[in-house]
């Protein structure tokens, strides 16, 4: 799944809210606390953890990749 942010980075605990893999807040601090998030392969327990484009976030099964607005999936030519 994408996301795609309109800043440059976006925090790790709005990201699965916004992917609607968790219900609110309480529930990203508590997974990610859990050491249950991994950001580009590696756990972090960081709820305030910034999230940039090109990231890719993985929770339950799932994987989000960020995408900013100066960033697509087709190749620049």
């Amino acid at each position: 799944m994408e996301i795609r942010i309109r800043d440059e980075f976006i925090k790790l605990g709005q990201i699965l809210k916004l992917a609607d893999l968790v219900s609110d807040g309480v529930e990203a601090k508590y997974v990610i606390a859990d050491g249950l998030v991994k950001v580009n392969g590696e756990v972090d327990t960081r709820r305030g953890r910034k999230v940039y484009g090109g990231d890719i976030v993985s929770f339950d099964g799932q994987e989000i990749r960020v995408v900013t607005d100066n960033e697509s999936n087709t190749p620049k030519q």
